[in-house]
């Protein structure tokens, strides 16, 4: 179950009106939705935001709020009129992540669309990059990579050839979490998007990539990279185990379903390792670095190519 009300739906302000022209309705209609659901971020929440508004290419935004009672709505609502953002904020009462991520879909109505974390910066190029993508023919997911908080150069040119040596090793499989992943709807939606009577497990990213890549292929680049907060979590390891990753590699290629489906989702299952289990349990304030009018914080410290 969703709620929604008028409250919810934001314009952009007149504070923010120049910005919000090349981003939102006021200028050229947006290609690009971006999607966050969120649970209980109050402490990062606003500067992931403040990234996402600062992107080279017109947007709007669909945060899901999934149950927050720490006041993330409220922080989300702030930071959208702040920035002057075209945006909607929905109440997804549903627990589990691919519950919230299938709501906001539903309100998607631009050619594509970013799964973006509530507590991650992503650099003012990270939409257009995908854009250029997703621009090639057959593609249908572009894939980002990670790089940890403060990374220079050198860090983000050896996480980049990181992932692009294991995507021309094993292209038939997902590289990115979800993150850094960015779809075209048509595609997305043809393989039944987000949708737990699917798949309700952990690893939904993994998961919905596969079928995505039914339609097409997927892009990585090196330019196309986020930055996810640097705070410890504080809920029992949701990971697949090692021999779990092996199978994966080995299977993907030819029997990704019989890995999803038939194998892997057996294993969660036993494990209890349901959507659900991502979101935080007993969620502690983490220390957050403070922001400068020069970066926001943990942002990367080298200039954004």
């Amino acid at each position: 179950m969703y709620l929604i009300t008028d409250q919810d739906r934001f314009t952009p302000t007149d504070a923010g009106a120049s910005r919000a022209a090349r981003r939102t309705g006021r200028g050229p209609a947006p290609l690009w939705t971006v999607l966050i659901p969120f649970f209980n971020e109050r402490d990062f929440l606003a500067q992931t935001i403040a990234s996402l508004a600062a992107q080279s290419v017109p947007l709007t935004m669909i945060l899901v709020d999934n149950g927050s009672t720490d006041g993330s709505a409220d922080v989300a609502r702030a930071a959208i009129e702040a920035h002057g953002v075209d945006a909607l904020v929905i109440t997804e009462t549903t627990p589990g992540k691919v519950s919230a991520l299938r709501t906001g879909l539903g309100w998607v109505r631009t050619r594509y669309v970013a799964t973006c974390d509530a507590d991650t910066l992503y650099p003012p190029h990270y939409l257009a990059e995908a854009q250029r993508l997703l621009a090639h023919d057959g593609c249908v997911v572009a894939g980002a990579y990670f790089v940890d908080p403060g990374a220079d150069q050198a860090a983000l040119d050896a996480e980049a050839r990181r992932i692009l040596t294991g995507a021309r090793l094993l292209p038939r499989q997902c590289h990115a979490g979800g993150a850094g992943q960015c779809f075209d709807v048509a595609a997305l939606r043809a393989v039944g998007g987000f949708d737990a009577a699917i798949w309700g497990y952990i690893l939904e990213d993994h998961e919905v990539i596969h079928r995505t890549m039914t339609q097409g292929t997927m892009l990585y680049s090196r330019d196309l990279w986020c930055m996810p907060s640097p705070r410890e979590r504080d809920r029992a390891s949701i990971r697949w185990t090692l021999f779990e990753r092996l199978v994966y590699a080995a299977t993907a290629p030819w029997a990704g379903s019989w890995f999803f489906y038939r194998f892997l989702a057996r294993r969660l299952q036993r494990r209890r390792l349901m959507s659900v289990q991502m979101r935080e349990r007993a969620f502690q304030t983490a220390t957050v670095p403070q922001a400068t009018s020069e970066r926001p914080a943990y942002a990367s410290s080298h200039p954004v190519r």
